[in-house]
């Protein structure tokens, strides 16, 4: 195994032992020769190689299996074959308050867990302070872990996980507890960490936070890998998976030939073109996706705009089944999936409403690219209303680039606004304020 690698899994597979009902673990004993035991494989042949300094984000359906692989990884679980190897030192943020006893007090549990990962002593007494200051939960941290709530929970369990110098650190979902000052937090000490090289994988149902945060992700279902790509990727295919698994859907690209999609094959344009990236009811269909520019010249097939240029989005859509209601946006997004101008007829004010079968319906946004210089995608989709499901989602349905501004000018941001600047020369004192004092936090 190569020396860049910190975890490498091979032919791992996890299987439990569980029982129907809680009175045949009492028969087997009772009445020997007949097992009653049913075998539930939580993971099968898991090959999965990580190296150092990697962020990898980790999604999947609940029960698909992410846990288990996380425990493995951590040392909390043995595979029932398989070999597991992981260098380096383990931290790992696994369940709410996994590791804590509840009847220890905060400051005991913060030294009880820390010597188990590896801490001596007096290591743990000079990083106890920073410890302490960053769960910030006061005198709390003198009293009986048992009667903290679920956030104060939280807080010190990733208080210890990042103090602590790993060089492996795992977190499962437990940040979503926490509240938004502290997730942001936790989240500007995760980027702290993986920029100094720290191996991170990441398990979360945010999928803005993997596409943020991750440089590569895999998705896990019915305990097997079923994607490792980009994380933008990765979490198409999730969301794909998850969509046509409620509509009761088969997977495969190539199947999904049913009626609607056939009626509506031939009218399909060019503009779409990236494979796998379609999920939706299919009650009505997305049939062509253009882009023009500011003269009104329809973009080619590998658009190139200016920056802050003015473009207009043109959704053509074909009804196959009669909407209650319908909502027609959009996304731009970048390349790694996260949204950075979008919006949709219903915001717009622009109300559709009921739309009967065979009804053709064509969809005009006008807006601005004030972009860094860099290749962007368009996310298109429709609803019937913002709780039902998508009747039709592409991702990528155009990918198309930015210019640099032609003032030279250097763009810093993911989006460039107007601004005005002022320069006071003035001695005069800083009086403070609520966003002075937040700041110097």
């Amino acid at each position: 195994m190569s020396e860049d690698i910190a975890i490498s899994l091979k032919k791992v597979s996890k299987c439990f032992q569980r029982y129907a009902h809680p009175v045949d673990r009492l028969k087997e004993i009772l009445l020997p020769g007949k097992s009653r035991i049913s075998h539930f494989w939580a993971l099968q042949d898991v090959d999965l190689e990580i190296k150092k300094g990697q962020t990898v984000g980790i999604v999947g359906r609940n029960g698909s299996g992410k846990s288990t692989l996380l425990q493995i990884i951590a040392g909390t679980l043995t595979p029932t074959v398989g070999e597991v190897v992981v260098r380096g030192r383990v931290s790992a943020l696994l369940e709410l308050g996994s590791g804590f006893n509840p009847e220890f007090t905060g400051t005991q549990n913060v030294f009880f867990n820390a010597r188990l990962l590896g801490l001596t002593q007096q290591e743990i007494e000079d990083k106890f302070d920073a410890i302490a200051a960053f769960a910030d939960i006061g005198d709390f941290i003198e009293q009986p872990v048992k009667t903290y709530s679920s956030g104060m929970f939280v807080r010190l369990a990733f208080a210890v996980a990042v103090n602590v110098e790993p060089e492996i650190l795992i977190v499962d979902e437990a940040l979503a507890v926490g509240d938004i000052v502290f997730q942001h937090r936790c989240m500007r000490r995760m980027r702290s960490m993986m920029d100094s090289g720290v191996t991170t994988l990441f398990v979360s149902h945010d999928s803005g936070a993997i596409k943020t945060l991750c440089n590569s992700a895999v998705m896990i279902d019915a305990g097997k890998i079923y994607a490792s790509d980009t994380p933008n990727n990765v979490i198409i295919k999730y969301m794909k998976l998850v969509t046509e698994s409620e509509l009761g859907l088969v997977t495969s690209e190539e199947n999904v030939d049913n009626n609607t999609v056939a009626q509506s094959t031939s009218e399909q344009t060019s503009a779409i073109k990236l494979e796998q990236t379609r999920r939706g009811s299919r009650k009505a269909l997305i049939e062509n996706v253009q882009l023009f520019h500011q003269g009104g010249e329809e973009a080619d097939e590998s658009p190139i705009f200016g920056f802050n240029e003015q473009v207009k989005l043109v959704i053509e859509v074909r009804v196959y089944q009669e909407l209650q209601g319908c909502i027609i946006g959009f996304f731009v997004c970048d390349k790694n999936g996260n949204e950075l101008i979008g919006s949709n007829t219903i915001e717009e004010n622009q109300s559709i409403g009921k739309l009967a079968a065979e009804t053709n319906l064509q969809i005009e946004f006008t807006f601005k690219l004030p972009l860094r210089p860099s290749s962007y995608s368009l996310t298109v989709a429709g609803a019937e209303n913002y709780t039902a499901m998508t009747f039709d989602w592409i991702d990528n349905a155009i990918v198309f680039q930015v210019l640099p501004p032609d003032t030279g000018k250097r763009i810093h941001a993911l989006v460039d606004t107007p601004i005005n600047v002022k320069v006071l020369q003035h001695n005069l004192p800083i009086k403070p304020t609520k966003t002075n004092k937040s700041i110097m936090l």
